[in-house]
């Protein structure tokens, strides 16, 4: 089962409480009643289906119904980072090294809690 980190409720649920709602970060035309059709159909219809890294919004549809963006590779369906809507789109650099993902650092942080504990593994 594929969990996906919800960073708006702070948790990895199960894939099937969200709904993939497509490319993240498109620019919206600044005036769209100026537009021709062929720019408009670029705009609403056409989209990139790299391999690998993309950038997309998901919402949390059983959960708390919110819209987050998530870096996820399409080859392995890996989760980068999921951050919320209106953040920066995150540099792709650091995403590859796994600095800066919050469910991993979410991991981390149980683990190391745990540790402290005597709950180690």
């Amino acid at each position: 089962m594929l969990l996906i980190y919800c960073p708006y409720c702070e948790e990895e649920r199960s894939e099937l409480e969200f709904r993939n709602a497509g490319d993240a970060h498109i620019v919206r035309p600044a005036n769209i009643a100026g537009i021709s059709d062929e720019e408009f159909e670029e705009y609403f219809f056409l989209r990139d289906n790299p391999k690998g890294l993309i950038f997309e919004r998901w919402r949390h549809i059983h959960g708390c119904g919110r819209f987050f963006n998530a870096a996820r590779d399409t080859v392995s369906d890996h989760f980068y980072r999921t951050y919320k809507a209106g953040e920066a789109k995150p540099d792709p650099a650091t995403l590859r090294t796994g600095a800066s993902e919050p469910a991993a650092q979410h991991q981390n942080e149980q683990e190391q809690t745990a540790q402290k504990e005597g709950f180690a593994e």
